[in-house]
C-alpha cells in the first residue's frame, strides 16, 4: 500500500503531548479534518494514530495524538513523518502534479526524443528543480519554470523540454 508523505514532527508543546507539525502539503487545511495519520520514520514503518485535536497557526499545523499524553510521548515523535494513503489524496488542478506522479516522468527534448527521466524533485530557494537522469550525461537539473517546461502529461508519463540541450 503506498503512502504519501504530509508533514513532519518538529517538537513537543507544552506538556500535555501536543505536537508542532511542519505541513509538506499544498493543503495545510486538511490538518484540521483529518483523524488520523500513518506515524513514522518510514512509511514502511509507520502506524496509525488517531488525531485527538487539531489547529494551524503561522504556517504550522500542532496535533494532539490519541495516547499521547505527555511532552516525553511527543519528544519521543519529534522527526517522525505523517502519511496518508493514496484515497486520502485531493484531486489536483489540471496544472498541477503530485510529486510521486513526476518521478518517472520520460523527458523529450526539442527533437522529441526521449533525453532522460525524472528521478528527483529538489527543493530551491526560489523554484523546484527537477532532476533527471540521461543515458549519457548523468543528471542533469531542469528549473521546474514555464521558461523552460513546456508541458507536463502525466497520463502519457512525458514532460516536454524543448530547450533540454542547454543544460548538457
Amino acid at each position: 500500500m503506498d503512502r504519501y508523505l504530509t508533514g513532519t514532527i518538529l517538537k513537543p508543546k507544552g506538556l500535555k503531548g501536543e505536537v508542532k507539525v511542519l505541513p509538506v502539503t499544498d493543503y495545510p487545511e486538511r490538518f484540521l479534518s483529518r483523524k488520523a495519520y500513518y506515524v513514522g520514520k518510514t512509511d514502511g514503518d509507520a502506524e496509525l494514530r488517531n488525531v485527538v485535536r487539531a489547529s494551524l497557526a503561522k504556517g504550522f499545523a500542532w496535533l494532539f495524538f490519541e495516547g499521547i499524553e505527555t511532552r516525553d510521548d511527543a519528544q519521543a515523535m519529534c522527526g517522525m513523518h505523517l502519511y496518508i494513503e493514496e484515497r486520502e489524496l485531493q484531486p489536483m488542478p489540471d496544472d498541477r502534479a503530485y510529486v510521486h506522479e513526476l518521478i518517472g516522468l520520460a523527458v523529450i527534448d526539442g527533437n522529441g526524443c526521449e533525453a532522460g527521466v525524472v528521478t528527483g524533485i529538489v527543493q530551491m530557494p526560489a523554484h523546484e528543480v527537477y532532476e533527471v537522469t540521461t543515458s549519457g550525461s548523468g543528471i542533469v537539473l531542469i528549473p521546474a519554470i514555464d521558461e523552460f517546461i513546456e508541458a507536463i502529461d502525466t497520463g502519457m508519463r512525458r514532460m516536454s523540454v524543448p530547450r533540454f540541450g542547454e543544460f548538457l
